[in-house]
């Protein structure tokens, strides 16, 4: 469990992804079997030159093999796997270059769809590169003219994927390896973005026509009762509109449908992308400019705009005959139709605290 976080403010504080542990680990296993040296630190350089050492829980030698762990730091970063221990398994062999192996706690593509091929470990491209430049520079330095077997696992890494997209994503028996630059950014979730990014990839190889774009689980259940979609159609967006509207400029699906919470689309409809309460806030007057062009009364005015919430201006609406839900949806339909490429179907729906729908506009 992490420590409490601070009363006062302070710098966020950057961490390393599974990727940079990995090859961390991966160096330490291989110069053991090459060297003997074992130690408690390896030093490796990041894609963009930064040279950072990672202290290892282990390096040790189990029969042929060498095997190094090391306790994955994400920093403030949200992430399900901080605190996990990351380990890399080598063996050495005759035939040249790298060959990956999933160890325990990392998954295997089952799904077309994904940067990797069906069957191959959950080790994304970027963190391959990095183990295989730091080995072939091992190798080098030791006039080693073999190759390498890498099995990447983490401890308790399947009970972990539990936790995130990786079985709707066809991922599965465990976590997947990531990383492009090896530093996680704190708040950035990048692996968030990344995951709805995969998961409209693997929707559209897998021929669906139809694809959700969710909030959140009440949004989910809502759209899979109204349109009775599969769960890899099922897009579990969070805050990250824009992740997925701007992703289908590369990967146009023909239908998408937008469901969320009526609060969370009343910002996408002014306008916000990131509907996070750190990066966009409900605005009130917004929405009494929005009734008052559907005639709304001045009284219903003054009581939208003293809310205390927006679940309380919606139901000051509908009980006064305002369809201030279907408004919201069509000018989030608005905001999303210009993003999106022109071949797209958008709906919108919007649903209140009990899931119940509220709003939409096609």
């Amino acid at each position: 469990m992490r420590e409490e976080t601070p009363e006062q403010p302070r710098p966020l504080r950057s961490g390393y992804t599974t990727g940079a542990c990995a090859t961390a680990t991966a160096l330490a296993a291989a110069r053991l079997l090459l060297t003997g040296e074992a130690g408690d630190v390896v030093t490796i350089v990041l894609p963009k030159g930064k040279q950072v050492d990672f202290r290892l829980t282990y390096c040790r030698r189990v029969a042929e093999r060498a095997e190094a762990g090391t306790i994955k730091d994400a920093g403030d970063d949200p992430d399900v796997t901080h605190g996990a221990v990351v380990f890399s398994r080598v063996a050495l062999c005759e035939r040249p270059g790298v060959v990956f192996h999933a160890g325990p706690g990392v998954g295997t593509v089952t799904r077309p769809g994904l940067s990797l091929a069906v069957g191959e470990p959950a080790i994304n491209p970027v963190p391959r590169q990095m183990i295989g430049d730091h080995l072939r520079a091992l190798q080098q330095a030791h006039g080693y003219t073999g190759g390498f077997d890498v099995w990447v696992g983490v401890e308790n890494g399947e009970q972990l994927a539990l936790k995130t997209m990786n079985a709707r994503l066809g991922i599965l028996g465990g976590l997947s390896i990531l990383g492009t630059t090896g530093i996680v950014r704190p708040f950035s979730c990048s692996a968030y973005i990344a995951s709805i990014h995969q998961g409209i990839d693997v929707a559209n190889a897998n021929g669906c026509t139809h694809i959700a774009a969710c909030t959140g689980n009440r949004s989910e259940t809502a759209v899979r009762e109204r349109y009775g979609l599969p769960d890899m159609a099922l897009i579990e967006m969070g805050d990250f509109a824009g992740a997925v509207l701007k992703h289908l400029r590369q990967v146009p699906v023909p239908r998408l449908t937008l469901c969320g919470g009526f609060g969370k689309l009343s910002k996408l409809a002014a306008g916000h992308l990131n509907l996070h309460s750190s990066h966009s806030a409900i605005d009130l007057q917004q929405l009494a400019q929005w009734a008052a062009a559907q005639g709304a009364s001045d009284a219903l005015l003054d009581a939208i705009q003293s809310s205390n919430t927006s679940q309380q201006a919606l139901a000051l609406s509908l009980a006064a005959g305002v369809p201030l839900g279907d408004i919201v949806c069509a000018e989030a339909r608005r905001i999303a139709r210009g993003i999106v490429p022109a071949s797209v179907e958008v709906d919108v729906l919007a649903i209140d605290n009990t899931g119940r729908i509220v709003g939409q506009a096609a």
